[in-house]
């Protein structure tokens, strides 16, 4: 178990969405990768950086800046948004990200799933991002009448052994984790999964930890950038779960 704080860019800058909305931006930092060195003063080992640029527009805007924040700053780098070519994956893998996100794709076109998975394999971990139970797709603007736990049973008889698991009605609004969901999600997948959304305080890190068998790593955005969530602390917990570096 470990904690990834993270950075969502968006026109070049680290931001947070409230629920997914791209009306409801807060700027926390012009720069994202002054804000990914932040995170390694602060004790962090990875970081889960979001091109919302990408995946409101289906194509990578944001590459450079992660090339950047893995070269510079020697993070352990999880990417998402955008990413729906072979090209793009194969970009982002001799970049040297540690793992790669597929969100959207898995619904719209599973044949490509299906050859990234096939080429790169345990680099990439399955996105699921989920509004009451429906998955959401194309940077959450979209509901797909798909069942978010029945895909995650399809994404681990495809073969996938990682996943990030988004409550989107909690994600940016510090409202608190729900523990038992990421359970579910878990038992559904065969796997442990990350847990992203909602996260508020150390409160929620400690609760987690206590299913920690079932939570591979945790994501904190809002809180991490408002105060509310000190990362060495998030660390420490993780750390302590698991007895294993995060």
């Amino acid at each position: 178990m470990y904690l990834l704080p993270a950075i969502d860019i968006l026109g070049g800058k680290a931001v947070r969405l409230a629920k997914g909305d791209y009306n409801a931006v807060t700027v926390y930092n012009d720069d994202p990768v002054d804000q990914a060195f932040q995170f390694v003063d602060e004790g962090a080992s990875w970081v889960h950086v979001v091109d919302l640029d990408g995946a409101r527009s289906g194509l990578p805007e944001n590459i450079s800046i992660i090339e950047t924040i893995i070269h510079d700053t020697g993070l352990k780098v999880e990417v998402g948004g955008g990413i729906r070519s072979l090209a793009t994956v194969r970009r982002l893998a001799d970049a040297g990200v540690s793992r790669i996100v597929l969100g959207t794709v898995l619904v719209t076109d599973p044949a490509f799933a299906k050859d990234a998975l096939y080429e790169f394999g345990d680099l990439l971990s399955a996105g699921i991002d989920a509004r009451d139970g429906e998955v959401a797709v194309s940077g959450w603007r979209e509901g797909s009448g798909v069942n978010a736990f029945d895909l995650a049973r399809q994404m681990s008889e495809a073969g996938f052994k990682h996943m990030v698991y988004t409550d989107i009605s909690r994600d940016g609004m510090r409202t608190g984790v729900d523990a038992a969901a990421y359970v579910a999600m878990a038992e559904a997948f065969g796997h442990p999964v990350t847990a992203s959304g909602g996260v508020a305080n150390i409160a929620d890190i400690e609760a987690l930890a206590q299913v920690a068998d079932s939570i591979e790593g945790v994501i904190a955005g809002r809180a991490v950038y408002e105060g509310n969530l000190s990362v060495a602390k998030g660390v420490a917990v993780c750390r302590a779960a698991t007895g294993a570096s995060c």
